[in-house]
């Protein structure tokens, strides 16, 4: 890592998150010029060892198993796994209005485990770690982007270049723009990416339970009108393992105004209902917190020598936990792109390889986002003919081993 940076570089990161930093780490100990830049102060020691007391952060993510072979790539895996890595091997879906159900087990698919849940300040901080650690990577924080100047000739592609301007007066210009710099990404703005985006008129109330039953490693969705719940399974501190979950809650923003408002003993009522008692009484609640939805998908991934990755890019309901997975997929596939272009001697920015990066993750992000979409609409219907095929549906796909076994494995990135 250096911390005097340069002004000119190969590659800049605009966003130092999880998929930025991702593809930092990745593209690190290729003799490139790397600069990541991000509005937040790096610290790669935010996250003591393991507790005494159970501590969890509200924002957890789902990581699938392709997304841990990523991070093991990155030689990042086993620092998240020394802080807290909570795996699951089951999950159960059912919906709140009639008997139709789904089971999913990682031993239907040979494997030990479905995903794992992790605390995103977990996996910042084994990933900011590791930048700290490689000396080719300049980052640069706390910087906030305020504009883009643009040198780009049809003539000569290759030479384009762009400029980043920063609020503190510091500029820096690079080949490749990465934008990786979230929802509501400032790069993405700047350069004139055009997106199709629609409010879902939900907001995630999210937080953190114990639970009287322990969760038995088993993550648990249960699809209602208002939105969809889940309780995912926690790892704590040894002596209390197998009572803590996740909990990300679905909802309409006036009834998510009204849960937020409530004290913990009325809250963990709610919630003890709404999950219809699976897990018996809900014994703690930490702080909770709610956040908007939002659909969001980039028309293009690519505009001349900038590129867009992760939540820059995409953004879809939470409800199956796809989300950082497809961002850290983006990264992966855009660093094994400019490592080809390195072995054959070619730029960072050639067209040819970023359109190419564009056309192996548009298709996949999308079959995901529809996939979505199908399902919350689906169990958002409530008149008796869709309430009739959705149960229908689900408890036919249980008893179809073949059927249900292929989703996992898409579920798990393979």
């Amino acid at each position: 890592m250096s911390l005097i940076p340069d002004t000119d570089f190969d590659i800049i990161i605009a966003g130092g998150g999880m998929v930025g930093a991702s593809l930092a780490c990745a593209l690190s100990g290729r003799g490139l010029r790397l600069a990541v830049i991000d509005g937040q102060v790096f610290d790669s020691g935010n996250i003591p060892p393991r507790q005494t007391q159970p501590s969890f952060d509200a924002r957890v993510s789902a990581i699938a198993p392709a997304s841990r072979d990523f991070f093991r790539e990155l030689d990042v895996w086993h620092d998240m796994e020394a802080i807290r890595v909570s795996p699951y091997q089951g999950m159960h879906v059912w919906d709140a209005d009639g008997t139709g159900s789904i089971s999913f087990n990682s031993a239907d698919i040979q494997q030990p485990e479905l995903g794992f849940i992790i605390e995103n300040s977990v996996i910042l901080a084994a990933l900011h770690r590791r930048l700290e650690a490689v000396p080719d990577v300049t980052l640069i924080a706390p910087a906030m982007v305020e504009r883009i100047d643009r040198h780009f000739s049809r003539r000569d592609p290759l030479a384009a270049r762009t400029s980043v301007h920063c609020a503190t007066g510091d500029s820096f210009r690079a080949a490749l723009l990465v934008a990786s710099d979230g929802p509501n990404s400032r790069i993405r703005q700047l350069a004139g990416f055009r997106t199709r985006e629609w409010d879902y008129r939900h907001q995630a109330i999210v937080t953190t339970v114990r639970t009287e039953l322990p969760h038995g490693a088993t993550a648990l969705q249960r699809f209602m009108t208002s939105g969809p719940l889940a309780f995912l399974p926690l790892t704590a501190p040894q002596g209390s393992d197998g009572h803590y979950c996740s909990i990300v809650w679905s909802i309409l923003p006036e009834q998510a105004a009204e849960l937020l408002a409530l004290d913990d003993e009325a809250f963990a009522m709610r919630l003890r209902t709404a999950i219809e008692n699976r897990l018996g009484a809900i014994q703690w609640v930490a702080p909770r917190s709610g956040f908007p939805l939002r659909q969001r998908h980039a028309v293009n991934y690519v505009m001349d020598n900038i590129v867009l990755v992760g939540d820059a890019a995409h953004t879809i309901h939470p409800l199956a936990g796809q989300g950082v997975n497809l961002g850290l997929q983006d990264a992966r596939t855009l660093a094994r792109e400019i490592h080809a272009n390195l072995r054959n001697r070619r730029a960072v920015n050639d067209p040819l390889m970023l359109q190419r990066y564009q056309r192996r993750r548009v298709g996949r992000n999308l079959s995901m986002m529809w996939m979505m979409e199908g399902f919350k609409f689906l169990f958002a219907q409530q008149s008796l003919p869709y309430r009739w095929a959705r149960n229908a549906g689900l408890s036919s796909v249980d008893n179809l081993p073949v059927l249900k076994n292929r989703l996992i494995r898409q579920a798990a990135g393979y």
